[in-house]
């Protein structure tokens, strides 16, 4: 089934129910599904067809869901991007995928108008924009305006549920952005599983600060809607008081978090156990929650069941851990999602014995079609696995699992840093450090970090002795999404080398965490 048809259903069924919660603004399905069958109108009258991709560059808000489901309903392909984005990234992507269109926001718009305004990386026909007045209107720029209920036919357009869906951009290992591609049956397959091991149905009320960019903040989006729940887009979690006092009063019952809402939440002193009455299930990825703070987890919701999983965006969802298993292997990230195989093997594809360390290989209809316009990469992550029909994923990641087939993670084989969920390149960052005038060297790296899971941290060579740690940070700052800026910076005469003269990354880590 294509994904807006989930849609369609629930709209059938829960029209008058809330879909979606944003700041101040409620949307039931049934505006919902009218309000994305208007913009999708929109989109095929400005000559978006079967295939082609759409931007979506905007916060958590009700005009993202719209514009999801309206890309979908024309018969295009959606690619969130992070609103934090700069605006040398989004030139990277558009030039990338190519997109028909850009969907986005008024403060936004200044963003998308100086990517577009170079010849090399105009590639949108047009761009739609919420709170654009009619002076600023032109062929190439439109207003983002589509009314709660005023009826719109049906785009026909032939899809099938074997179409890509979307592009997730996430940074891979060169430093560039990698578009990973999922279908419509990759999508229906991931979400599937994952609401059938969570047990969700359409009474539950899920609360949602993660991006959409993010994939476990867009499958909150896409599985709620599939179940005719009830979301709430929230764009921040710096106000935590603030935000439970909304989770009380919406009476939530899914609480998604990453390792780095937990340590906020769990540092607040004026909270007790069952200050969220109806919280049903937690759930956690991006990163392994310390044992500690999974114990106070479950001290403080004491009803609610606590889900700790694995993930990648190659594939949405790997494993997860029966919060019966908890208490027996709380360091493990479980089993493979229902539908699914996951296997550790060796470096010749060979499945290997129990609690010895080997490659994580995925198997299963949720597997990603490959990376958008990149097959030297696509051919390194799919190739073939043990079940030799299913798509495999060779993740790269090092695990090793139990007698009883739990798996454990290891380590990971690239550099990718995982901090506050967000995935990042090592040499992107460094790319941005280079790029200032007096650095001569630098080294990217993350260290663990009892908040952030791990703290992007970088060690300089400069050729000005006057240049401080909070220059380059600012300048970092001015260049790179705020989850990307260093955490930690520190200066040296040289980088630490291997014996073959290459800057070793270990050894540069291992003595910035040494220093901290």
């Amino acid at each position: 089934m294509r994904v807006e048809r989930s849609l369609e259903e629930s709209a059938g069924r829960f029209a008058a129910k809330t879909a979606i919660v944003a700041g101040t603004e409620r949307m039931t399905y049934g505006e919902l599904q009218a309000r994305s069958q208007q913009l999708a109108t929109v989109l095929f009258e400005r000559g978006l067809r079967r295939g082609d991709r759409v931007l979506v560059f905007m916060d958590n808000c009700a005009e993202a869901a719209v514009s999801i489901f309206g890309i979908l309903k024309a018969g295009g392909v959606f690619s969130v991007i992070n609103s934090s984005t700069k605006a040398s990234k989004l030139a990277y992507i558009v030039t990338d995928c190519e997109p028909a269109a850009i969907l986005t926001i008024g403060r936004l718009l200044p963003v998308v108008r100086s990517v577009l305004a170079e010849a090399a990386t105009s590639r949108a026909s047009f761009v739609l924009s919420t709170g654009l007045d009619a002076e600023a209107a032109s062929d190439e720029v439109g207003a983002f305006e589509v009314g709660p209920s005023a009826p719109s036919d049906r785009v026909e357009h032939d899809g099938s549920e074997d179409d890509l869906a979307m592009l997730v951009y996430t940074s891979g290992s060169t430093g560039r952005p990698k578009g990973v591609m999922m279908t419509h049956r990759n999508i229906e397959a991931a979400s599937g599983s994952i609401i059938s091991y969570l047990e969700n149905t359409s009474d539950d009320v899920i609360f949602n600060v993660l991006p959409l960019a993010f994939d476990y903040g867009l499958y909150q989006l896409l599985m709620s809607v599939r179940l005719g729940a009830t979301l709430l887009l929230e764009k921040s979690f710096a106000f935590p008081a603030a935000m439970f006092d909304v989770m009380r009063r919406e009476k939530i019952t899914g609480l998604p978090l990453v390792p780095t809402m937990a340590a906020v939440l769990l540092q607040m002193r004026d909270i007790a156990p069952g200050f969220l009455p109806t919280l049903r299930y937690i759930t956690n990825t991006a990163a392994a929650l310390p044992v500690e703070h999974i114990e106070r987890l479950r001290r403080l919701f004491p009803d609610a069941s606590l889900y700790s999983m694995y993930g990648l965006t190659e594939c949405k969802r790997c494993t997860y851990l029966p919060p019966f298993e908890l208490d027996r292997r709380p360091d493990s990230v479980g089993i493979a999602i229902p539908g699914t195989h996951a296997f550790v093997v060796d470096r010749d594809g060979h499945i290997v014995p129990p609690n010895v360390t080997g490659e994580l290989v995925i198997q299963g209809p949720h597997v990603m079609q490959g990376y958008w316009r990149d097959q030297a990469a696509t051919a390194r992550a799919l190739r073939t696995g043990p079940i030799s029909h299913l798509p495999a994923l060779h993740t790269g990641d090092l695990f090793r699992r139990d007698e009883d087939g739990f798996l454990y993670f290891v380590a990971r084989r690239d550099d990718i840093i995982k901090t506050r969920g967000e995935k990042v390149s090592p040499k992107e960052v460094e790319a941005v450090l280079h790029a200032h005038p007096a650095v001569v060297e630098a080294v990217v790296m993350g260290i663990p970090d009892a908040v952030v899971g791990q703290a992007v941290s970088a060690m300089v060579v400069s050729r000005d002795a006057a240049l401080t740690a909070n220059e380059l940070i600012r300048h970092c700052q001015l260049n790179l999404e705020e989850f990307m800026v260093p955490k930690y910076l520190t200066f040296a005469e040289s980088l630490p080398k291997t014996d073959t003269g290459k800057v070793s990354r270990k050894l540069a880590g291992e003595l910035l965490e040494s220093a901290r």
